[in-house]
């Protein structure tokens, strides 16, 4: 993974944009080995890079997985994760049979994820900068 902290760019854009993520398994069944955790990191990686998007951390426990991603402002975040948890959910069927009869109808994830921004300065401090810019200004 790539601890990156710095601002990508874009054709017309400069942006640092970061998402926190967790997916939980279906009835949050324990069916995620550390095995499993690790095959799901390439995974999420290869989903990632598809979307000029980078895996920046990936870590979890039994029932539930969370992901820190730095994608680019081009990308829908919804389109993102449905392609993270569908192809995920297909490919460690694959690598990982000893799990199959664990999911639930051949569906790994929850319908239902969480997602939060993150990175770069509170909120508070950027209120204030956003709040003070008029102020702040220096006469020509």
């Amino acid at each position: 993974m790539d601890n990156s902290n710095e601002y990508r760019t874009g054709r017309h854009c400069v942006f640092a944009l970061h998402v926190h993520l967790v997916f939980i398994t279906k009835y949050r069944r324990d069916v995620l080995s550390e095995l499993a955790i690790q095959d799901l990191r390439h995974i999420f990686a290869k989903v990632c890079n598809d979307f000029e998007a980078q895996l920046v951390e990936c870590d979890g426990e039994d029932d539930h997985v969370h992901l820190l991603i730095n994608y680019p402002p081009k990308i829908s975040l919804s389109k993102l994760v449905n392609s993270l948890k569908g192809v995920s959910s297909r490919r460690l069927r694959n690598f990982r049979p000893e799990i199959t009869g664990r999911y639930r109808k051949g569906v790994l994830w929850s319908p239902s994820y969480f997602a939060a921004s993150c990175g770069g300065a509170p909120l508070d401090i950027i209120r204030k900068y956003v709040e003070t810019q008029r102020a702040n200004k220096k006469p020509r």
